[in-house]
């Protein structure tokens, strides 16, 4: 039995998680007030079902009232011995903007007084509490509905009993940290095979930039420390409960050194008893 409470600003694909959850048999339930998940809790937790899984997403449709209690409330639920997990969505400003727009949707927090913008940046801040309580967030900015779907299914369902979920995810700076990254490393001081009118158009799973790349000390040496950092301190993470964990690896753009050395950390970590995700944001 497992409740699976999924929450995030509009527009970052709540319902798209929503729906994944209930194709794998959950019962879900959109806009639960916050205030009723006790009782949800202790519904599923008298089930005679012992697959009974739940999920329900609260967000800033919620009374001001709940949403100020929901933190205290996730608490709670997360103490008990009934399986608690909080999925949190997010996606940069910008893009919601552009969703909101393209779909034509109202934001649940806009009026006549209230623009999009503004409307957008309030219910980050109405969120925030909630989104520090998160078992797993996912930045949905540079995801399509499939990739998304896709990330849930692997990260969710594809995780193995007592292990935690890895996902090592390369990213570029000139396009921001990822907002899910738990672990951040910079590996920009590295060579940077962008420099290489040959290798320019290519990228980190290419195998010539894989063969420039494994040739220079220094990158190895990068790899070593963090394998050595990551194989001392995931163990760690893992025995304090966490389900999920996101390491990010950024270069300027995201496509050569940043790729590289997350695929080969990945390959590296992967075993058939974890769950071990490699994604490019930047390459689509």
């Amino acid at each position: 039995m497992k409740l699976t409470i999924v929450s995030g600003r509009s527009g970052s694909g709540k319902s798209t998680v929503l729906h994944v959850l209930e194709d794998r048999g959950y019962y879900c339930i959109d806009n639960l007030p916050a205030s009723l998940l006790p009782s949800l809790a202790d519904r599923i937790w008298s089930s005679d079902s012992a697959n009974q899984n739940v999920a329900a997403s609260i967000d800033a449709r919620n009374l001001s009232a709940d949403l100020e209690q929901a933190p205290e409330i996730i608490k709670e639920l997360q103490a008990r011995e009934l399986t608690t997990e909080l999925i949190f969505l997010d996606a940069n400003s910008h893009t919601l903007l552009k969703r909101f727009s393209e779909s034509r949707r109202k934001h649940p927090l806009s009026n006549e007084k209230v623009g999009l913008k503004e409307a957008i940046d309030k219910e980050s801040q109405l969120l925030e509490p909630i989104s520090m309580l998160a078992s797993l967030t996912i930045d949905t900015s540079d995801m399509s509905l499939h990739t998304l779907r896709d990330i849930v299914k692997a990260r969710v369902f594809d995780n193995r009993e007592n292990s935690m979920a890895i996902l090592f995810q390369s990213f570029g700076f000139k396009n921001g940290v990822p907002v899910d990254a738990d672990i951040v490393f910079d590996v920009r001081c590295l060579p940077n095979p962008y420099w290489d009118i040959s290798l320019r158009a290519l990228n980190g799973l290419d195998q010539p930039v894989i063969d420039f790349l494994g040739a220079q000390p220094e990158v190895q040496q990068m790899h070593q420390d963090i394998s050595a950092f990551l194989k001392t301190w995931l163990p760690r993470f893992a025995s304090n409960n966490r389900s999920y964990i996101t390491v990010a690896i950024g270069c300027t753009g995201g496509q050569h050194r940043s790729v590289y050395m997350s695929q080969k950390l990945g390959d590296e970590f992967t075993n058939p008893d974890e769950n071990v995700l490699v994604r490019h944001r930047e390459l689509g």
